[in-house]
């Protein structure tokens, strides 16, 4: 398998190529601002002239033109593994599967996604509980609530039987109201990531929680989703897709 990538001289864009040289997987080249490195980096899509099988963006959504024409332009499913999209962009991104396989996770780690999936029914199963989710990054990430938090948010709203009022950190006068979920971000340092969910009860915490040691994980899910991708049909995808083989 040859991939491309989006956001190759990144952090992430460095990962998945260490990850890719332990699983064998061949690196055909880049995108990125940043020019140097032991692969190809092209500045523009119009640019590239190095054949690959599939594109993986870990970049930022202001580069999703650039991604949705040189999927296009190749052919290629895409790994789209940025965060922090505009309804609009979410609508260019629906138009671009009905074309290529779109493979869509805010976040690739297996573990994260297995949270997600065990928090409906713990959301209903705790009815009366409130909920707070809190999520902690480090201090270059540009967009919050994560990805990640707005995705687990998903996943608790769908164990309860009442539309919630979601509140973005406090400040001031602010009483909590029964059936409210609080979200909260905290940016600081060289945190990977740190997700929590709390039902907090009358004397009692569930407390659920996901915490990245490294980007390795994010590197490795998103390779794994490059190879799942090959030969499947136009459309949407993600984890769960994965999970569930």
């Amino acid at each position: 398998m040859k991939i491309f990538i989006v956001g190759i001289n990144g952090k992430m864009g460095r990962a998945i190529c260490d990850c890719a040289e332990r699983e064998g997987v061949t690196v055909a080249g880049g995108l990125d601002i940043a020019a140097g490195g032991k692969y190809p980096v092209f500045a523009k899509a119009a640019d590239v002239n190095v054949g690959f099988d599939v594109i993986i963006d870990f970049s930022r959504p202001a580069t999703l033109g650039e991604v949705t024409a040189l999927a296009e332009k190749h052919g290629a499913p895409v790994v789209l593994a940025t965060t922090g999209y505009s309804e609009e962009e979410l609508a260019k991104i629906k138009a671009l599967s009905e074309k290529v396989p779109v493979f869509r996770s805010a976040n690739m780690s297996l573990g994260v996604n297995v949270v997600e999936s065990v928090l409906p029914a713990l959301a209903s199963a705790l009815k009366g509980f409130d909920v707070e989710i809190v999520e902690a990054h480090h201090n270059r990430k540009v967009d919050a609530p994560s990805g990640t938090a707005l995705q687990m948010l998903e996943s608790v709203k769908k164990g309860l039987d009442y539309e919630p009022r979601i509140v973005y950190g406090r400040e001031g006068s602010c009483k909590r109201e029964k059936g409210d979920i609080g979200v909260h971000a905290i940016r600081g340092g060289t945190i990977v990531g740190e997700h929590t969910v709390m039902f907090v009860g009358e004397d009692e915490i569930v407390e659920i929680k996901h915490t990245a040691l490294s980007r390795n994980i994010f590197a490795e899910g998103a390779v794994k989703a490059a190879a799942f991708l090959i030969g499947k049909a136009p459309g949407m995808y993600d984890m769960n897709d994965y999970i569930n083989g």
